[in-house]
């Protein structure tokens, strides 16, 4: 929607859902590349995932970035309604010196509808290569009673929103020190390797969440974020 370009700046890309959320059955591909320039990509809002009577809705997404390119995805947060079953799958590959910039951000229930401890199937899985070559790989698992299963304090101590973050840039190690004196106190910074750190974070609702991860993705993104991440 509205994907725009000026001189000297990333070119934009807003993802709208004209089917206002996903649910069993539903098949969502995705697919984007960069050559040189610079391309972000976000959501108009935030994504539902609703109850789900027949299997698992999927979201599949396939991004690209060549030699001097560089990506931001960013879409809005995903919440996921009681009842909800979702899969989704992210894979990226980075070449050369390809610079890419990565968020998911996962709400447990509608706190303002009472929804606690939804019961839900998530799954997600992230693969990331450079040059073909595996650099990230993971795979997270919510399956039953949300509220029990993000309880204990090594999980996510009680938190109902989680985001991962991943920037796989030649810039990482410089940026690594910066951005972990931005870090609120639920979250952490692993630098992988000199051109790739991760960090996850968690909080009670998604509000506290983007306001902890706003200056940590303009910081990585060195740039403002999308107009519609603002708080």
């Amino acid at each position: 929607m509205f994907p725009h370009h000026a001189a000297g700046r990333a070119c934009e890309a807003v993802m709208l859902n004209t089917a206002g959320g996903i649910t069993g059955g539903d098949r969502f591909t995705i697919g984007a590349s960069v050559d040189r320039g610079q391309l972000v990509m976000t959501t108009q809002a935030a994504e539902r995932a609703y109850r789900a009577k027949e299997g698992a809705g999927q979201v599949t997404t396939h991004l690209t970035v060549g030699p001097e390119g560089r990506l931001h995805w960013l879409p809005q947060e995903t919440i996921l309604f009681d009842g909800s079953a979702l899969k989704r799958r992210l894979d990226a590959d980075l070449h050369g010196d390809a610079a890419a910039l990565f968020v998911e951000t996962v709400l447990f229930g509608r706190l303002a509808m009472g929804e606690t401890s939804p019961e839900v199937d998530y799954r997600e899985d992230w693969r990331i290569r450079r040059d073909g070559r595996l650099i990230y790989a993971d795979a997270l698992r919510i399956s039953g009673d949300s509220g029990t299963l993000l309880a204990p304090v090594a999980v996510a101590n009680g938190a109902r929103a989680v985001a991962s973050v991943v920037y796989a840039a030649p810039d990482a190690e410089a940026l690594a020190d910066r951005a972990r004196d931005l870090l609120p106190e639920h979250a952490g910074l692993s630098l992988i390797s000199h051109d790739l750190l991760a960090v996850r974070m968690v909080a009670a609702d998604g509000f506290d969440l983007r306001a902890g991860l706003v200056p940590l993705l303009k910081t990585l993104a060195r740039a403002e974020l999308p107009k519609c991440w603002m708080l």
